[in-house]
């Protein structure tokens, strides 16, 4: 049963995240909505299936527990771990795809920002140089490595998607009756149940660092035929699944929540947002008065990083 299980946070891992980091709460939460966000409109114009970039999102913020969140840009970390999660499956993607997917996504032109802040389209925004892909190209190879290290090579990853549906399945909903719409009601469940489980990725909690697939299974299907109103069993048949009360009311709860989640994160960075850097964290923390201690450990470039940013400065002014 072990493919069917993840190896889960601790609570010690936990608190280490949040006291290592140096950083308040809310902004270690802007950073993993807004990087699991980046790396999931990769995915999509990457044209990755949704199972590898569920997987990325999951060992980024697994890597996120062993270092600090400030040791790599935000979206080069999340490239890097897009490649690695692509490369060992049966969808790699190149490093010039994607590198220049981020530069995409990470430019003003971006997809990510909304229509109300939408600038007149300039691919110069986006464009790469040869010298400024091979430099990036270096730079997440090397952060790939330190991924790894991070991870002890396990990037084995057991998604909740396929149990959805096989819950489904053994509580006959697919059998329900067709809707106003002549779809099947069941077929909606199953799809508002992908629907949750694709947004829970977003999550700052890290539902799927702290639950096992069984449980956030359980949960979206309870979830979602709620909102398409399919009757589930009378009994509390979340126990067959593996999934105590309590966990299913707390998960309920924090599916629920992301709605909220990113109404806040754009309040506090913009709507026309698409995607937060060091440099933004850091002039937040100037605003609260604070600045990093050692946790920020990112503050003090090595000198690979110092000439990468060098060499990009004098492309960009060229």
């Amino acid at each position: 049963m072990s493919h069917l299980s993840n190896p889960l946070a601790t609570a010690e891992q936990l608190y280490k995240k949040a006291s290592v980091n140096d950083l308040p709460a809310e902004l270690q939460d802007s950073i993993l909505f807004f990087t699991a966000r980046l790396t999931q409109a990769a995915g999509v114009l990457l044209r990755l299936p949704q199972d590898v970039t569920a997987q990325a999102n999951v060992l980024l913020f697994r890597y996120w527990l062993v270092d600090g969140l400030m040791q790599h840009e935000f979206s080069e970390l999340s490239a890097a771990t897009i490649y690695m999660t692509a490369k060992i499956s049966a969808s790699p993607r190149s490093l010039r795809s994607i590198t220049n997917v981020y530069a995409y996504l990470t430019s003003p032109n971006s997809s990510l920002s909304t229509p109300n802040s939408n600038p007149p389209p300039d691919p110069e925004s986006y464009y790469l140089s040869e010298s400024t892909y091979i430099t990036n190209r270096n730079r997440l190879l090397h952060i790939e490595g330190q991924l790894l290290n991070a991870l002890g090579f396990n990037t084995h990853v057991a998604l909740p998607h396929p149990l959805a549906i096989t819950y489904l399945q053994a509580l006959d909903v697919f059998a329900a009756s067709r809707s106003q719409k002549g779809k099947s009601a069941g077929t909606e469940v199953g799809k508002r149940a992908i629907e949750y489980l694709n947004t829970a990725l977003l999550s700052p909690q890290m539902l799927y660092l702290t639950h096992q697939p069984c449980a956030l299974a359980t949960t979206a299907v309870y979830l979602a035929a709620r909102d398409k109103g399919v009757k589930l069993p009378d009994v509390e048949w979340w126990e067959v699944f593996d999934c105590e009360r309590e966990e299913l009311g707390f998960l309920a709860v924090a599916m629920g929540s992301l709605e909220g989640v990113v109404r806040r994160e754009m309040e506090r960075w913009g709507e026309g947002k698409a995607m937060i850097t060091r440099a933004d964290i850091r002039g937040e923390m100037e605003k609260m008065g604070t600045a990093l201690g050692s946790g920020g450990a990112a503050e003090v470039e090595d000198e690979e990083a110092e000439m990468a940013r060098l060499m990009d400065e004098k492309v960009a002014a060229q």
